[in-house]
């Protein structure tokens, strides 16, 4: 057989890809994001002098939401682009910024690792920006779609050095607001 597919078909095969991996990355994300109660409605976030560039809680979760949709339907491009010279090695790029990124959240929020939660969005801004690189020979649109992802992580990595700059004693001290207590007797 060695007909070639009609553009139909083409799009059809990227569908098929997206439809597995937007919803698999954005469930991931916002899975991680809970269990590691990352946000407002954690106490020891709360208690963080926080910089005066810190957005609501409500653009955290749209923009999250916005970025994992786009780094799905990135990852399907590159996906459907089988044979691409490249596209191994900047799969395995997306991977490594992508692991690095479910594991900020846990690191910042569920372990109060401030400083490593730096070194590791530093990390991720830099393997983003491979990867945006290294997609672009295959499909210029995938690594346009991470434009805003780069972006946000820059943003993200100044807040989260503000945040450190801010709260030395955050990683060690566990700045936690006490529980409502009661005093019986």
């Amino acid at each position: 057989m060695t007909e070639i597919a009609t553009p139909g078909q083409l799009r059809m095969s990227y569908l098929r890809w997206a439809m597995v991996t937007v919803p698999s990355i954005v469930l991931i994300g916002t899975a991680i994001g809970l269990l590691s109660n990352s946000g407002y409605g954690n106490r020891w976030f709360a208690a963080l002098d926080l910089p005066s560039i810190t957005p609501p809680g409500w653009v955290f979760a749209t923009a999250w939401t916005i970025l994992y949709i786009c780094m799905g339907l990135s990852l399907a491009m590159v996906l459907h682009a089988r044979g691409a010279k490249g596209r191994g090695f900047a799969l395995l790029l997306f991977f490594v910024q992508l692991i690095a990124n479910f594991a900020w959240s846990p690191l910042f929020f569920g372990a109060h690792q401030v400083t490593s939660a730096l070194y590791l969005i530093i990390f991720m801004l830099m393997v983003a920006v491979a990867t945006a690189f290294a997609f672009a020979p295959i499909r210029k649109a995938a690594a346009w779609l991470l434009v805003p992802y780069i972006a946000w992580l820059g943003f993200a990595t100044l807040l989260n050095f503000e945040i450190d700059r801010r709260n030395p004693d955050a990683e060690n001290k566990g700045v936690v607001v006490p529980a409502a207590t009661t005093q019986i007797g």
